[in-house]
């Protein structure tokens, strides 16, 4: 079992920790916002499954039906993420819009304080290892788990800090107020995780310090080449695919030419492992004069 793996199954379990643990706080003190705050927990056990699922799938090999492999069924999980989100602000927002109806009751409870928090802290420390592992494998499912549990963390804080302030002025009003503030922030996350997914679906570019990355490796490995041009590059899951143009002297045998792509392909495998790089390699006559420069 890979070690992506192995904390994807880890999210299961710690989110029903944390769940259980929040949810005896809604109880202890019937704090719509402690609710909300549970409610979002079963999003993240919810999310977690997906994440589990997405990248048992990812690393399946090509197949015919799939000849660049299963890497991109994490963006939907991601995707799948994002609108279970959703679905929780919403539902938070009708129960806050009816605890303000009825009139808000909190009965405040130093040990449902204790549990929230103490759920707070597994989640920080846990958010923290997910995108951790996440970018070491350049897994956009386990980063987008960690951002999630993150950002539930804040909203924590931010609703103890709501309770403790109701119980101390009297101002009730405050605890649905603050599940109002939670759901909004809650639907700001889950579009930004939309979005990237998205963005990663529609076959968006690397990051243009990657991009700058590959073509240093392409100058540095490419010697005996003229130029290099038409640089593409794309993200699916924890895979980058690379494809360009290689300009070679036009008397340069076959041999001579494989093995220039073979060095390149080895210098970029090093520095971006698992990356899949498709190199053209076109006469000297071909050379645009621009791009990539060999050294």
């Amino acid at each position: 079992m890979t070690e992506s793996m192995r904390f994807a199954l880890g999210s299961i379990v710690v989110g029903l920790i944390v769940l259980a643990t929040k949810y005896a706080a809604y109880l202890y003190t019937g704090s719509i916002a402690f609710y909300s705050d549970a409610l979002e927990s079963i999003i993240n056990v919810a999310s977690a499954m997906a994440a589990a699922g997405a990248l048992h799938l990812a690393r399946k090999p090509a197949d015919h039906n799939h000849p660049y492999g299963h890497t991109k069924v994490e963006y939907f999980a991601a995707v799948l993420e994002g609108v279970l989100i959703v679905l929780a602000a919403v539902t938070i927002l009708r129960q806050a819009y009816f605890s303000l109806i009825e009139g808000p009751e909190i009965e405040f409870t130093l040990l449902g304080v204790v549990l929230n928090g103490a759920a707070s802290i597994v989640n920080c420390v846990w958010a923290v290892a997910l995108m951790r592992v996440g970018r070491k494998h350049r897994s956009p499912a386990l980063v987008a788990d960690g951002k999630h549990l993150m950002t539930d963390v804040y909203t924590s804080v931010g609703v103890i800090v709501g309770v403790g302030a109701a119980y101390v002025t009297g101002w009730m009003i405050l605890d649905p107020l603050l599940a109002i503030v939670v759901a909004i922030n809650i639907l700001w996350s889950g579009w930004h995780l939309v979005r990237e997914s998205i963005g990663g679906l529609m076959d968006e570019a690397a990051p243009e310090e990657e991009q700058e990355l590959l073509r240093a490796l392409i100058s540095q490995h490419g010697d005996g080449a003229i130029e290099a041009h038409d640089l593409r590059t794309r993200h699916s899951g924890h895979v980058t695919f690379v494809d360009f143009h290689l300009v070679v002297p036009a008397d340069m045998s076959v041999r001579d030419a494989h093995e220039i792509c073979d060095r390149i392909e080895e210098g970029i495998g090093q520095k971006l492992p698992g990356a899949r790089v498709t190199i053209h390699v076109e006469p000297e006559n071909h050379a645009k004069h621009s791009g990539i420069v060999v050294l």
